[in-house]
């Protein structure tokens, strides 16, 4: 080795420099580097990372190539020579920006030279977490771990279940910035809430046992708050949070005031949104090799929307932060939704608060609200495609129709707006229409076969609207289609349909029902009831209106007003149970067009502008960046292969019936792109049955990548 070699040339020189021996044989120089030398030793220095020092110290340590890794860290404790816990201490390779973990390798195998830069620094450092909930947690946490694994351990930390559906996102640097605004009464300014979870490190211990998620397990809970109680308060046995540490994540939190939510971080653009989502962190590489730093702040997200089996009993933090997270998306619009859904978002909050707050909440155990907590989660799972209901008996092999005079709209240039009557019926996952019912058993005018097109509600219930918008994908794009039903019970059961079928499935499958009933409940929640006095509790009211609605919302509308609009809302959820309150407005947020979707500014191949990519659980969507408008859609059922093209960083997908994409990433790298699709299908191989085992290796072979 190169460095072999210069050393045994300084050694021989300061022979040769001694004056007597200058004169000897060179087969005798020869023989001492050999016999002296032959070891090859050279100076390593090793930077010291002491946790009980202000500062960083060197130390030099005399080596050769072929010691191992191990013995190096044994040498260096011994030189230091301060008597503590040192196991989790590693050494890190600042120039390759690689942990050194194998220690039985050796310093030749990994390459090590003298010129190496080492630091001998602990494995958990302090990271400062953001959650859903906009509360910062501070806790010790693997910087040496994957990132998959990381986030593993802290959800353990935090009472978490399923962890794989979250991950950690770095945000560009003004996200954390606030305006500065300072307090007439108080100049200093307000210092941030931290829950400090210091002194219970996050270190990775033995896998989970199988039997941890027992089905059998029946802790008690509390039906209205949705918080298990003290004895199953921290699901996971080794978690340390304390029961009030707990709460404080499993309720929600105080609504922030109109100022405080205008300052904070809102994406006005797709392209901002796509902006944002190139901050996830590659879940195959660690945080020091991802160029984290000790205490630095980042946010802990719900990253992939498959909510895979949520359980009151078991996941009140999950359940509150995953509320938390849709609250916010609602109040930043990093969703859009209408004016009308707005209000029964800020109804539900201002519920949710009302409950959580409350001081008289008592401790019920009603079997028949428990039942109907578990019947809205299973319902809940089936829409998000996490799971078939329990009764395959209503999977029966005649598949039901549904037959019904609709009205249909294609939209033309330079046409009105006109809807004109047919005879619609749905069968299958396809849609044929005919001028009267009588004509229904010859040709019809036209077939629409809905598998994999984009479904998006068009309603307003107090306008008597109800509205379905089909994007049906084509060759060169996608054929855009209204249809108009004349009442809400007509309008749940053929949006139920197209949902369905949009994902291959019939209303056969046992998940039809669920989705319509949910439908139909979102639809009444909306239906404003103006004969209902909450005019008298004006007075009385305990809230302030801005705070339940985006900041563009309520400038269109004077206070008072705005808050006679949300308890108008509020009588159709007022008798909800808390836990069931938070699920029905994750289920409202599901219900949006735009859920679920990530967006990334893409260049598609052959393409002479720029796209915005929208990745949802089960689709692709090339969007256009100007208009926001869908242009095509693929769905990953129809995914035969794709790879990356690491030299180019190009992500080449191919689908079936020879149809093909490759984009290039510019708001991101494409790497994280590449693990949201491989992420998406690894979680689709989920079920019931895994015991919450999961199989990682194939999650870093579907998303890792051959970098």
């Amino acid at each position: 080795m190169k460095i072999d070699a210069l050393g045994r040339h300084r050694k021989i020189n300061t022979h040769v420099v001694l004056g007597p021996w200058k004169d000897k044989t060179p087969a005798f120089a020869t023989m001492l580097s050999s016999s002296d030398f032959a070891s090859a030793s050279w100076e390593l220095v090793v930077r010291v990372d002491h946790p009980n020092e202000g500062e960083q110290k060197d130390v030099t340590l005399r080596v050769s190539g072929d010691l191992h890794v191990g013995g190096v860290m044994l040498k260096l404790v011994e030189q230091i020579n301060i008597s503590q816990d040192w196991s989790d201490f590693a050494l890190w390779w600042e120039q390759k920006r690689c942990w050194l973990l194998k220690t039985h390798w050796t310093l030749d195998k990994y390459g090590v030279q003298a010129d190496a830069k080492l630091l001998f620094t602990p494995q958990h450092k302090m990271l400062r977490l953001r959650l859903p909930n906009v509360k910062t947690v501070r806790l010790r946490v693997s910087f040496s771990a994957v990132v998959f694994k990381a986030v593993s351990d802290i959800c353990r930390t935090l009472n978490i279940r399923r962890s794989e559906e979250l991950s950690l996102l770095k945000p560009s640097g003004d996200y954390f910035k606030k305006k500065k605004k300072k307090d007439k009464n108080n100049k200093e300014p307000i210092i941030e809430d931290i829950l400090n979870l210091e002194c219970s490190p996050t270190i990775s211990g033995p896998p989970v046992s199988p039997g941890l998620y027992s089905k059998t397990m029946t802790p008690t809970y509390d039906p209205i708050n949705g918080t298990p109680a003290s004895s199953t308060m921290t699901w996971f046995s080794d978690s340390p949070l304390t029961e009030q540490n707990c709460s404080i994540l499993a309720f929600s939190q105080p609504p922030q005031s109109p100022e405080a939510l205008a300052d904070m971080y809102q994406p006005r653009s797709l392209v901002d949104k796509a902006k944002f989502n190139a901050g996830w962190l590659d879940s195959s590489r660690s945080l020091m090799e991802q160029g984290i730093q000790e205490d630095e702040q980042l946010l802990l997200r719900f990253k992939y929307y498959t909510f895979f089996d949520l359980n009151p009993k078991y996941d009140a933090v999950r359940i509150n932060q995953l509320y938390e997270q849709a609250r916010w998306a609602i109040l930043l619009e990093e969703i859009d939704c209408t004016e009308e859904e707005m209000l029964i978002f800020a109804a539900l909050q201002y519920h949710i608060s009302k409950l959580s707050s409350s001081a008289e909440i008592q401790d019920f155990t009603n079997e028949s609200e428990v039942d109907e907590v578990e019947a809205a989660l299973s319902n809940l799972e089936v829409t998000l495609e996490g799971g078939k209901a329990d009764n395959a008996l209503e999977d029966i092999t005649d598949i039901p129709k549904l037959a019904d005079n609709l009205k249909l709209f294609r939209p033309k240039k330079l046409v009105l707006k006109a809807f004109k009557q047919y005879w619609f019926v749905f069968k299958d996952t396809s849609i044929a229409y005919f001028k009267n019912k009588e004509l229904e058993q010859g040709e019809p005018v036209e077939k629409l076969n809905l598998r994999g097109c984009e479904v998006v509600p068009d309603v307003n219930v107090a306008g008597r609207k109800f509205g379905i918008k089909l994007l049906i994908p084509v060759a060169d794009g996608m054929n855009e289609v209204y249809l108009r039903c004349d009442h809400e019970n007509q309008y749940a059961q053929w949006m139920a349909a197209c949902v369905l079928a949009s994902k291959g499935k019939t209303m056969a499958d046992s998940s039809y029902q669920p989705e319509a009933l949910n439908i139909l409940s979102f639809l009444r929640m909306k239906n404003r009831n103006s004969a209902s006095p909450v005019a008298s509790s004006l007075e009385n009211m305990d809230m302030n209106p801005e705070c339940f609605v985006s900041p563009r919302c309520a400038k269109k509308h004077k206070s008072k007003q705005l808050a006679a609009r949300i308890l108008e809302a509020h009588q159709n959820v007022a008798q909800m149970p808390l836990v069931e309150a938070k699920l029905r407005f994750i289920q409202a947020w599901q219900s949006l067009p735009e859920f679920g979707l990530t967006y990334y500014l893409v260049r598609f191949k052959g393409s002479k502008k720029d796209d915005i990519l929208g990745v949802s659980y089960n689709r692709l969507i090339k969007i256009d960046a100007a208009t926001g408008i869908p242009i095509t859609t693929w769905r990953f059922t129809n995914m035969k292969q794709w790879n990356v093209n690491w030299e180019i960083r190009q992500v080449a997908i191919e689908f079936d019936q020879n149809v093909s994409i490759a984009f290039t990433c510019l708001s991101a790298d494409c790497k994280i792109v590449h693990e949201y699709i491989g992420g998406y299908i690894f979680l689709s191989t989920r079920s019931k049955d895994q015991n919450e085992t999961l199989d990682e290796d194939l999650f870093h072979k579907l998303t890792g990548g051959q970098e």
